[in-house]
């Protein structure tokens, strides 16, 4: 059974774990409405990718009354 020879001290065992922390969110403007989004993502905003409209938004969609 493989046992340290010598104990790994708390500075030598953080150090190996340095380079585990998350990195934070690399948020873009959208440029319809420059709200931030993220990269290659649909904006919740506006609902545009690409300069053009992917999801239409609620207030601009026609809604039946009888739909429901």
């Amino acid at each position: 059974m493989a046992v340290p020879q010598n104990k790994i001290s708390k500075s030598r065992r953080n150090q190996r774990r340095s380079h585990d922390g998350l990195t934070g969110a690399n948020p873009n403007e959208c440029p319809s409405c420059g709200e931030l989004k993220r990269p290659h993502h649909v904006c919740p905003s506006c609902g545009t990718y690409a300069d053009r409209e992917v999801i239409a938004q609620a207030a601009d969609a026609d809604l039946e009354d009888d739909a429901a």
